[in-house]
């Protein structure tokens, strides 16, 4: 992972994976574990590797390097135990993901496989965050379970309490295979819990014995960074964004009946902004997002560019 980021100046992301499912009528997700337990079944394992594969066809396309992460975000211990699903449903859904790259097709793309977890109450409610102690305790079964699943890196998203954020990063640390944090932020590019992103940032990096590769934010519209008042520091941690279609509050999108989204452009645009003039290498897209924003981001990268550059 730090050799891909130090020869790439752009990574490809996946976009939207359960927020693309839910609106489908074919499919089904799980109470407690979402998306997860999709890999055991005919309809939901075809929508997910047709999901993957226009996500991975725009970065083959782009000739940049494609990440993706296991359909694991919701499968902590607690709820994998109370849904009665296969206790090994991690270690198969980063199989699941070691298979659709070993396929012909995309054999001799460049993917990295991602274990992916999130935080273990809601997202946008920093108050329900975990305490450190409890935070890297609760998670380390799951990341185990990842590791032994023999994924290329682990990631931590849509996380909104800095507590919880390291005790995870601790817990991942023991793992000694590299690691991405990335937290939800308001429109102040603060993390939601109300701490400055860059003072996040160095709290976890001066309390992990093996610090993370880097930090990305996600599910935010991609100007809520207000990159242009952060500090210079920060740019030399933060390495990736996957964004939101959405320019709305986390808790008016919550609550929409209907997918909100900003023109394809305008949020392409900002996103390729922050690339270009603030050094952010991993691009992808969260909620509201589909195959068209990746696109969108490929269409303006140089086709014969095997470096990313755009």
């Amino acid at each position: 992972m730090k050799r891909l980021l130090e020869s790439n100046r752009l990574i490809l992301l996946e976009a939207a994976i359960v927020e693309q499912l839910r609106r489908s009528s074919d499919i089904h997700l799980h109470k407690r574990l979402v998306n997860a337990p999709l890999i055991y079944e005919k309809a939901g394992f075809q929508a997910l590797v047709k999901l993957y594969q226009d996500y991975i066809d725009c970065a083959v396309e782009a000739a940049v390097p494609f990440l993706m992460c296991t359909p694991t975000w919701r499968a902590n211990r607690a709820r994998v135990s109370e849904s009665g699903i296969n206790p090994s449903i991690n270690r198969d859904a980063a199989q699941f993901m070691r298979r659709l790259r070993n396929t012909p097709r995309n054999r001799h793309a460049t993917i990295k496989i991602g274990g992916m977890i999130g935080c273990k109450n809601d997202c946008y409610q920093p108050s329900e965050g975990l305490a450190t102690e409890e935070s890297e305790h609760f998670h380390a079964w799951q990341i185990e379970q990842l590791v032994q699943g023999d994924v290329d890196f682990l990631i931590a998203v849509t996380l909104p309490n800095v507590e919880e954020a390291i005790g995870i990063a601790k817990a991942m640390a023991q793992t000694d295979i590299p690691y991405i944090i990335s937290f939800v932020i308001n429109r102040s590019g603060d993390v939601l819990d109300g701490t400055h992103l860059n003072d996040a940032i160095g709290r976890i990096d001066s309390v992990t014995r093996q610090n993370p590769v880097g930090y990305m934010v996600n599910c935010s519209y991609p100007t809520f960074l207000s990159p242009e008042q952060q500090s210079d520091s920060l740019f030399s941690r933060l390495i990736g964004f996957q964004a939101n279609a959405s320019s709305l509050d986390h808790c008016n999108l919550d609550d929409a009946d209907q997918l909100q989204a900003e023109h394809i452009s305008v949020w392409g645009q900002a996103m390729l902004t922050l690339n270009r003039d603030y050094g952010i290498k991993i691009l992808g897209g969260c909620c509201g997002t589909r195959v068209e924003h990746l696109r969108y981001i490929a269409d303006m990268i140089h086709p014969s560019s095997s470096s990313g550059t755009i």
